[in-house]
């Protein structure tokens, strides 16, 4: 059976490298949030350091809406992980329910899962060199005050909450499975029987 997973967590907290291992682990298509947003940023000129307009995140959901539509025409047996950071405001419940949705329409099990991390971790992160090759947000300071202003969506009460401060990207990708139940595992990273 396939299953949609979202995971969701703050600027840092590794929702593309846990997914990158989730995906290894489950066979299941990765469309993490810089898929769809770093096309729109490239033609926009946004580099991850300048703040991003109104007009080009509208783009970019565009796009965003495009990829989940697409998601209907997939075999039944493959699986989703997508991603994403929403800030604390009350509105980003639509984008947790939009996801939930499209699993229903595909009838496949909807696995939330979000990551949490520490601060200091997370400022130490905006420095690794993949941030900027993805256009992700890279500034310290930057990251401060965003969470600060926004902060972070808590997560539903069907969620799974993972610290990767704590995890290894494989050990996350494990837990998630576990928790999901029943994800067949890529024949590649089986455990040997």
């Amino acid at each position: 059976m396939s299953h949609l997973f979202y995971l969701v967590g703050a600027p840092g907290s590794g929702k593309r490298t846990v997914g990158k291992a989730l995906s290894a682990l489950t066979g299941a298509a990765l469309l993490d949030n810089h898929l769809t947003n770093d096309p729109v940023f490239l033609a926009a000129g946004i580099s991850g350091i300048e703040p991003v307009s109104d007009e080009v995140w509208a783009l970019c959901f565009a796009v965003r809406q495009s990829v989940r539509t697409a998601t209907l025409h997939a075999p039944p047996t493959l699986a989703h992980i997508f991603t994403n950071y929403l800030t604390a405001q009350d509105q980003e419940w639509m984008n947790v329910e939009r996801l939930r949705q499209l699993a229903a329409a595909r009838g496949v099990p909807f696995v939330p899962v979000w990551l949490t991390c520490p601060l200091p971790e997370l400022e130490q992160r905006m420095g690794l060199p993949e941030r900027a090759e993805r256009l992700k947000l890279r500034d310290p300071a930057q990251l401060r005050e965003l969470l600060a202003r926004a902060g972070t969506l808590p997560p539903p009460a069907d969620a799974l909450v993972l610290d990767t401060s704590r995890l290894g990207p494989l050990e996350a990708a494990r837990r998630i499975v576990a928790f999901a139940g029943g994800v067949p595992v890529a024949d590649a990273l089986a455990s040997p029987g």
